[in-house]
C-alpha cells in the first residue's frame, strides 16, 4: 500500500454498527487499516472514539476510500480548511465538487467550523459572508465559491436513539405486517411528546387516504393541532373536496359502491372551486363545510400541492412549474421535527430528498416498494410499516386522541 493517512471518528460507533460499516467498507474496496486507538462507551449515553490508520494503493485510491468513509463521518485528522472554487456560470459547478448528505455536516472556514445550513442530499455547499450554505444545482450562481473535495468537511450521521422511543421500539427498517395496537400506541405517544416539546409535525398524503375513508382521521388530527403542515398532489386535494361536496371519491361512496354518473363528481369538484377561485375562498363562501382542505384553511395549516403530468385540472391552488413546486416544499418542511407519509410513493420519496437525516420519518403504504425505494434513494431514516392506511390512520387518531384526554 502506496498511501496512508489517519481518520478518527466518535460517536455511537459500536450499537449503531458505524465502525462495523467503516472497516467492511475499507475491506470491500481492497484497502487496509490498523485501529491506532480506540476508546468504547461504557454506559449507554457515552460515546465512542477511533482513530484508524487507512492505506490504499496510490492517492487516488485512498481518496476514494475516504470519499466513502465520509458519509459515515469519518474525518482526516490533519486540520486543513474547505477548498473553495469558483463557479464558471450559473447551474454549472467546478470539478470535483462536494455532494452532500442530508446529515449533519460542518466545513471548515479561516480555522471555525461552520453548520452547513438547510442540509440536504445531492447538493452542493458554498460559503458566502462566513456562512456555509447547501445549495441545489438549480441555484448555484456565477461566482459562488463551492466547496471542492471532502478536506475541511465534517459530517455526523444519526446514532441510534439513546431512550426508549418508537424509533428504537421499531427495530426492523420495514414491516410487513400489519401495525399491532401496541405499534400505534408507540407512533401516537412520540407525537404527543414532539407537540408537548413545541416540535413541529408534516404530513405527506396521497388520494388513498380519502379512498380508503381514512380522510376524517387526518382532518381530526388537523383540527386538534397535531399537524403543522401538509405537502400533497392535486388528487388527494380533489378527491378530499368530492368527498365533501358530493359524498364521493373517484365516483365511489364511502361503502366503495358505484355511484351514477360518479366518475365525473372530481371534475364538478374541480369546477367549483376554480369557481371560487381558490381553496381558501371556497371555504369563506361556505361552499366548502369540512374535510382535509377546510381544516387546513380554518386552522391556518400550510399546505403545498405539487403538480404533476396526470392531473385533471388542476385546482388553481395547485403548483404546476416543479421547480417552484419544490422550492415551496422545502419552505413548508423548514424547521419540522417529524414527518409522516402515507398513501405516496412520488410524494414520499420528494420529501425524503429534502429532510435532513435528523427528522424522524415514517412511511405507511399498502405497497412495501414504496418504503424501500425510499429509503433505497437516500432516506436512510425513515421507518416504514406496510399497512392499510384506511385501518391504520383511525386507529392513530384514536390513540393520539386517548391521550389528549387522559389525565
Amino acid at each position: 500500500m502506496g498511501e496512508t493517512c489517519n481518520v478518527e471518528m466518535e460517536g455511537h460507533l459500536i450499537d449503531s454498527l458505524t465502525l462495523t460499516k467503516a472497516l467492511d467498507k475499507i475491506m470491500n474496496m481492497g484497502g487496509e487499516f490498523e485501529i491506532k486507538k480506540i476508546q468504547v462507551g461504557k454506559k449507554k449515553h457515552d460515546t465512542s472514539y477511533v482513530m484508524i490508520a487507512i492505506s490504499g494503493e496510490d492517492a487516488d485510491h485512498l481518496d476514494r476510500i475516504l470519499l466513502a468513509l465520509h458519509p459515515l463521518g469519518a474525518r482526516v485528522i490533519e486540520a486543513e480548511d474547505v477548498h473553495l472554487e469558483e463557479a464558471p456560470q450559473n447551474g454549472v459547478v467546478p470539478r470535483g465538487f462536494y455532494s452532500t448528505t442530508n446529515h449533519l455536516t460542518h466545513v471548515r472556514h479561516h480555522g471555525a467550523w461552520l453548520e452547513v445550513e438547510d442540509i440536504q442530499m445531492d447538493c452542493l455547499i458554498i460559503v458566502k459572508d462566513d456562512r456555509a450554505i447547501c445549495v441545489p444545482i438549480g441555484q448555484i450562481e456565477k461566482g459562488d465559491m463551492v466547496v471542492v473535495g471532502t478536506g475541511g468537511v465534517r459530517v455526523a450521521p444519526p446514532q441510534r436513539p439513546r431512550e426508549k422511543t418508537f424509533f428504537e421500539f421499531m427495530s426492523n427498517e420495514v414491516s410487513s405486517e400489519r401495525p399491532s395496537g401496541e405499534i400505534i400506541k408507540q407512533l401516537a405517544e412520540e407525537i404527543c411528546a414532539t407537540k408537548r416539546a413545541g416540535g413541529k409535525i408534516a404530513v405527506v398524503g396521497g388520494p388513498g387516504i380519502i379512498h380508503t375513508g381514512a380522510g376524517e382521521a387526518l382532518a381530526g388530527l388537523i383540527r386538534e393541532g397535531y399537524i403543522d403542515a401538509l405537502l400533497a398532489g392535486n388528487a388527494l386535494a380533489v378527491h378530499d373536496i368530492e368527498r365533501q361536496l358530493f359524498g364521493t371519491s373517484l365516483g365511489m361512496d364511502p361503502h366503495g359502491n358505484l355511484t351514477s354518473a360518479g366518475h365525473r363528481n372530481h371534475i364538478y369538484a374541480i369546477s367549483e372551486v376554480i369557481a371560487s377561485g381558490s381553496i381558501r375562498e371556497a371555504v369563506e363562501d361556505g361552499k366548502l363545510k369540512g374535510g382535509i382542505m377546510y381544516e387546513c384553511v380554518k386552522k391556518n395549516i400550510p399546505y403545498v400541492l405539487a403538480g404533476s403530468i396526470r392531473d385533471d385540472g388542476p385546482l388553481p391552488d395547485v403548483i404546476t412549474d416543479t421547480v417552484d413546486a419544490q422550492k415551496a416544499m422545502f419552505e413548508a418542511l423548514r424547521g419540522v421535527d417529524m414527518v409522516i407519509m402515507m398513501a405516496t410513493m412520488l410524494h414520499s420519496i420528494a420529501t425524503g430528498n429534502l429532510l435532513p437525516s435528523r427528522v424522524k420519518t415514517i412511511c405507511v403504504d399498502i405497497n412495501p416498494s414504496t418504503v424501500t425505494k425510499l429509503m433505497d434513494r437516500g432516506t436512510a431514516q425513515a421507518i416504514g410499516l406496510v399497512t392499510d392506511i384506511g385501518i391504520f390512520l383511525p386507529r392513530l387518531a384514536e390513540e393520539v386522541k386517548r391521550r389528549t384526554e387522559a389525565p
